[in-house]
């Protein structure tokens, strides 16, 4: 806008028109664009490092700023082509940290039409002829201002040949050019190219930022908007400083010049999400297993206008922040938690499994996909919730370890109120009876998941091994073949109690063998162990047992006189194995195996 005095020629012919016409409309993001530093908000760290290296004179040639869209990358490369080229109001000044506004070389940058600031879109100036005309124009000092500075925007648009083109002068520029590159894609920047560059990540805003910065816009604009209002636009924002403007703008256009207040209602309807206490009731509903009101609620949601994969989405920021809330309670008490939210969040999570929000999480994120792929968006999201319900009532891993155990031990287990039997396979239509009803027909309702606020039941009757051997069998029966070689071999047993263990592992034992076989015996057992590490010399391992007295009962049965009057008709006799018996009180030897020794020199006869 120019605010010189028209002329009085134009006057004449114009004064009608001039005077009936107003400015063009500005929007919001434009308006209020920052022009300095201090201006810049939720990128403090990136500040203070120009700020002291301008003023410190250590200024580098080339800045590479990244960022998702939206934080200010364009504006920061703008705000340091001022920073370097500000002559002050005298028209002395060096570079500063806060630029003046105001001298010729700040109001020409600001308008976009400095000769020596040169911006280019890698976007639509892709090629390696770009490139060599910015390259060819290195060589010529700046026109009127300190430095040539050349701002390069999406610059991971560039080809391959563009960015070989670069390096040369990039990395030997002349004293007077410096390179201010932006991008929102990092990783398709080659690494000789970022290896040239002092590189700036500028930080998504966080929301409360985001909400004191758009409430003081609209106080500037004179717009009453309630604080739950801003609260969505600048959650819809998701860290984007532009986006949230954008939609600011969106909303003061709700309203138009009616001066009405912006209420959360309005702005919900023009983002097209559900009201937060809807999506609570939809949620418990379908952990309930109330899925006809899920349905309904669902249903409502989608004729006033929300999106059904916006609702799933919302669907799954709740179940995070229930997760949040069961793992930090805090997290419920900052201020800017609505107390319906707090009071809710509180009693939700407080009565949801960890089990059940994380399996909530995976098919919720599952069917997110699902429901922005489909070609009917809305049923695909009644099928989430309805496979989310039914879901939410299976057993956990350890729940059916435990049915497992009991039915192989010929006694069942019971079950935990908020889980049910599964229910029994389908009839086909061949083997069916006459009477037998259809399977769909008899398909019952889920049972309610949330309503189970302890942990699942445990079987009360559970034998624990009296000892540690035993302890090592029921490993061995429980098919864990590499935990059992380590109890045998590299465990020396220093205290055993049922439900107690402590021991000694060797050096070649792994160092989470305590919690490993912690974690097993809760889970086969239905008690707490205490598995823990000592320093006791121990007992030897059971290997080592066995070993020692395999070599007893050799010595013994050599010793015996029946096997000593054997070895007397046949010298060349050796003993192959000996065995116990069960009853150890017997007056005959062990079971002994003598085989005669044919050849004296055949290793094989040597005893085992």
């Amino acid at each position: 806008m120019n605010d010189e005095p028209a002329s009085p020629g134009l006057a004449l012919m114009g004064g009608a028109s001039a005077a009936g016409e107003s400015a063009p409309y500005r929007v919001l993001a434009r308006k209020y664009r920052p022009a300095t530093f201090a201006e810049l908000i939720g990128q403090e760290a990136m500040v203070r490092v120009l700020r002291n290296a301008i003023q410190s004179g250590r200024i580098a040639h080339a800045f590479m700023l990244t960022g998702v869209r939206g934080v200010g990358k364009t504006t920061t490369a703008r705000i340091i082509a001022r920073a370097l080229n500000c002559v002050g109001l005298d028209g002395k000044g060096g570079p500063t940290i806060e630029p003046c506004g105001v001298c010729a070389n700040c109001r020409s940058i600001a308008e976009d039409r400095h000769v020596d600031v040169i911006e280019m879109d890698a976007a639509s100036r892709t090629g390696v002829d770009n490139i060599r005309d910015l390259t060819d124009g290195v060589r010529y000092k700046p026109v009127s201002a300190r430095y040539k500075i050349y701002i390069v925007d999406e610059v991971h648009m560039l080809s391959t040949a563009a960015f070989n083109a670069l390096l040369k002068t990039l990395e030997e520029p002349p004293p007077h050019v410096k390179f201010v590159f932006a991008t929102t894609e990092i990783r398709r920047v080659p690494v000789t190219v970022l290896s040239r560059c002092q590189r700036f990540d500028l930080r998504r805003v966080d929301h409360e930022t985001l909400s004191r910065h758009f409430a003081a816009i609209a106080e500037k604009e004179g717009i009453a908007i309630e604080p739950a209002a801003i609260a969505l636009i600048a959650r819809a924002a998701d860290g984007s400083v532009r986006d949230g403007l954008s939609l600011l703008d969106q909303a003061i256009a709700l309203v138009g010049g009616t001066g009405e207040k912006i209420d959360e209602a309005r702005v919900r309807d023009m983002l097209g999400l559900a009201d937060r206490r809807v999506v609570f009731d939809l949620f418990e509903a379908v952990m309930r297993g109330r899925l006809a009101e899920a349905l309904d609620r669902l249903g409502e949601l989608y004729r006033a206008g929300a999106d059904p994969s916006v609702v799933i989405e919302d669907l799954l920021g709740l179940t995070h922040w229930l997760t949040r809330v069961k793992l930090a309670p805090e997290a419920a008490e900052r201020p800017d938690v609505p107390e319906a939210e707090r009071v809710r969040g509180k009693a939700l999570a407080a009565a949801a499994p960890m089990a059940l929000l994380t399996r909530a999480w995976q098919l919720l994120l599952k069917g997110l996909r699902e429901t922005q792929n489909a070609p009917q968006p809305v049923q695909a999201a009644e099928m989430v919730l309805v496979r989310l319900a039914y879901a939410a009532d299976l057993p956990d891993p350890a729940e059916l370890v435990r049915r497992l155990a009991g039915s192989a031990g010929g006694e069942t287990a019971p079950s935990s109120p908020s889980i049910p039997s599964p229910p029994p396979p389908p009839r086909s239509r061949a083997s069916g009876t006459a009477g037998a009803a259809p399977r769909l027909a008899a398909e019952s309702a889920p049972r309610p998941a949330v309503e189970a606020v302890a942990a699942p039941a445990m079987p009360t009757a559970a034998v624990l091994p009296g000892d540690f051997a035993a302890l090592v069998a029921l490993v061995a029966e429980k098919r864990e073949a590499v935990l059992h070689a380590l109890l045998l071999n590299n465990v020396h047993l220093v205290r055993y109690e049922p439900g107690l263990l402590e021991f000694r592992p060797d050096r070649h034992a792994p160092p989470d063998l305590a919690s490993r076989l912690g974690r097993v015996l809760n889970d086969w057992t239905g008690r707490r162990w205490v598995v823990s590490i000592s320093n006791a010399e121990g007992e030897p391992t059971l290997s080592e047992q066995a070993k020692s007295n395999a070599t007893r009962l050799r010595q013994e049965s050599a010793d015996h006189p029946l096997v000593k009057a054997v070895k007397t008709v046949f010298p060349e006799a050796a003993i192959v194995s000996v065995r116990e018996r069960p009853p150890p009180s017997l007056a005959v030897p062990p079971d002994v195996t003598i085989e005669p020794q044919l050849d004296p020199d055949d290793s094989e006869g040597e005893p085992d």
